[in-house]
């Protein structure tokens, strides 16, 4: 794997942080069927790992290959070629070798798949030096996915529109999470085609959305047709529920409740099933990735 790599060089590994969804509104569906959206993003510190190594020649390479996903139809491959493409515009080819630590579940909500083509996209950007802004990368990348741009802007923040309209929210309460996640796969686009999902919340202003966010007094509208979907979901959610005020994060399967310190949710998690897979992790307004590529301001 590593003939054609740079002598000597050394691997670049960066974080792809998850994301949770604390509040999600459907406030209408546009003539070409994507729907309009509110919601507030806010990173975890706990999500996948990618490392990168830089070739001589125009190949990738992924280890492992995700079981059931074609090489190409991969995210990770999908940034790498649509920044391959910018590269051959400018007269020259680049090449990686790309090896994955994946933790976050498919189908999960935290933004796994999305997160992992950012932190791509931003890692080779600096690789092979092709000098793009955040905007520039965001544009590429919103033809990835509609969370892929927040990954790439790397700050909490309120989203609008389809995803693409952000407005970066640096003083969020950072809280500690428990996060939930069932044995269940969402599909967003099984919700989205739902004909009971909720499509005329109220829009709402940021300032009230973050009100009622800090009140604990929010939801997510793709909860109840998830749910119906996938009644694993529904029996976490009453499950969390017993403790908190829990949501689910996207379209889900994963579920999540808020704590200010992390024994609170340590000594919540000690009292569910064993059987669920759960994980603690700390809310932070700044993605892991721009931590470790920009440093921490």
């Amino acid at each position: 794997m590593d003939n054609k790599a740079h002598k000597n060089s050394p691997w670049l590994t960066v974080p792809a942080p998850a994301k949770l969804n604390l509040m999600l509104h459907i406030t209408g569906r546009r003539a070409d069927g994507y729907h309009e959206l509110q919601t507030i993003f806010q990173f975890l510190d706990h999500g996948d790992q990618l490392s990168f190594q830089p070739r001589d020649d125009s190949e990738l390479t992924l280890i492992p290959e995700i079981t059931g996903v074609n090489f190409e139809d991969n995210l990770i491959i999908k940034a790498a070629r649509s920044l391959q493409q910018h590269k051959q515009m400018k007269g020259s080819n680049c090449g990686a070798n790309i090896k994955l630590e994946k933790i976050l579940p498919m189908g999960g909500g935290l933004g796994g798949g999305s997160s992992d083509a950012a932190t791509t996209m931003l890692a080779l950007n600096k690789l092979w030096q092709l000098n793009l802004t955040l905007d520039e990368l965001a544009e590429i990348g919103v033809k990835l996915g509609a969370d892929v741009p927040v990954f790439i802007k790397g700050q909490a923040c309120w989203a609008e529109g389809v995803g693409e309209k952000i407005t970066p929210l640096p003083d969020l309460v950072q809280n500690w999470f428990l996060v939930a996640c069932p044995n269940a796969h969402s599909d967003t686009k099984e919700i989205f085609s739902h004909k009971e999902l909720t499509r005329d919340s109220e829009i709402l202003n940021m300032r009230h959305a973050l009100e009622g966010q800090a009140a604990n007094n929010s939801r997510n509208d793709c909860q109840l047709v998830a749910s119906k979907l996938s009644p694993e979901i529904g029996k976490t959610l009453n499950l969390l529920n017993k403790f908190g005020s829990a949501k689910m994060t996207g379209t889900g399967a994963c579920v999540f409740l808020s704590f200010a310190s992390e024994n609170k949710a340590t000594k919540v998690a000690s009292k569910l099933p064993a059987e669920l897979i759960t994980f603690i992790a700390k809310g932070t307004n700044l993605s892991s990735a721009h931590k470790v590529l920009f440093g921490s301001v």
